[in-house]
């Protein structure tokens, strides 16, 4: 009986061999498409039934995560009505690994038909789907991992990294950041992190604030009043210093005799209300701080505390 772990392994290493192959033997057409699709005035229509059908979803879903326009439309429906959703602009992506999937001769048909370019995605470039196809992206064809050479395991994978390598390419081809990635994102852990520092900070009615003439006696009131463990010290509008417990600490000797500008740190370290938030909680780490002043320029507009972070979903 063969051991579950060894087959396990046997499977990924078959796997990853064949996504190295095709690293190795990029298909001809992947420039253009890639070209074709940055282009477009529409959107990709991605196709394909069954496995190639499940593959076909995740692709479509990635493109349009990542600032590419597409949408998964399902071959028996689009033979029911839904070919009325491909019009001119669009381009059509269709898989099929043997090339020869009967569901899909409607879709394919509609191309012809009305112009619209059809770029096919296959292990068998002399297939019908390929032979209609204006761009071929033609995957090497490899054993499937099962062993009996019917489970789509193999193939599936290499479609799924073909899709991710016209992913990619295509949001680096258009300068896609991160700060783009966060407007499909919105939810869960992801879009907390994608989220921005003035979305997540405390305004400025919140602010420890005291003038840098202000008594140490009074500036700790204020410091507690407000419980950040922090004071923010101003002269008119402009920031001029912080006070953290460590300063206080510092500066225990005669501290009740002295203003608040003559304990503070001067020139403290600040974060943007664009920055993003999982940016400032990289500062907040590196430089071991629980509390950041959000500022405008110079004038101070918020604060950013460890626990926003962690309410917020970011840290």
């Amino acid at each position: 009986m063969t051991d579950p772990i060894e087959t396990g392994q046997e499977v990924l290493r078959t796997e990853a061999r064949a996504l190295e192959a095709l690293a190795d033997a990029m298909p001809v057409d992947f420039l253009a498409v890639v070209e074709l699709i940055a282009a477009l005035p529409g959107r990709v229509i991605v196709t394909g039934i069954g496995k190639s059908g499940h593959i076909a979803r995740k692709i479509a879903a990635t493109l349009a995560s990542t600032g590419t326009r597409a949408l998964f439309v399902h071959p028996a429906e689009a033979s029911h009505g839904d070919l009325g959703m491909i019009v001119d602009g669009d381009a059509v992506l269709a898989i099929s690994n043997s090339g020869e999937t009967a569901e899909l001769r409607d879709i394919v048909a509609h191309t012809r038909r009305f112009g619209v370019p059809l770029i096919g995605l296959s292990s068998r470039p002399d297939s019908t789907l390929m032979q209609a196809a204006d761009h071929r992206l033609t995957l090497p064809a490899l054993p499937e991992a099962c062993g009996i050479g019917m489970v789509p395991t193999t193939s599936t994978t290499l479609t799924l990294g073909m899709g991710d390598a016209l992913a990619v390419a295509l949001l680096r081809k258009r300068n896609f950041k991160a700060e783009d990635f966060s407007v499909f994102h919105p939810g869960g852990k992801l879009g907390a992190q994608m989220a921005r520092v003035h979305q997540i900070m405390q305004g400025r009615e919140r602010l420890p604030l005291v003038g840098a003439a202000t008594p140490m006696g009074d500036t700790l009131v204020e410091m507690t009043a407000k419980g950040l463990g922090i004071a923010v010290v101003t002269e008119g509008a402009t920031l001029v210093g912080v006070i953290t417990d460590g300063d206080l600490r510092r500066n225990m000797a005669n501290l009740m005799d002295r203003t608040a500008g003559e304990v503070a740190t001067r020139k403290p370290l600040t974060v943007a209300p664009d920055m993003l938030a999982a940016k400032a909680l990289a500062v907040l780490n590196e430089r071991k701080l629980n509390v950041l002043v959000v500022c405008e320029g110079d004038t101070p507009v918020g604060i950013l505390h460890i626990h926003d972070l962690l309410r917020a979903g970011v840290a």
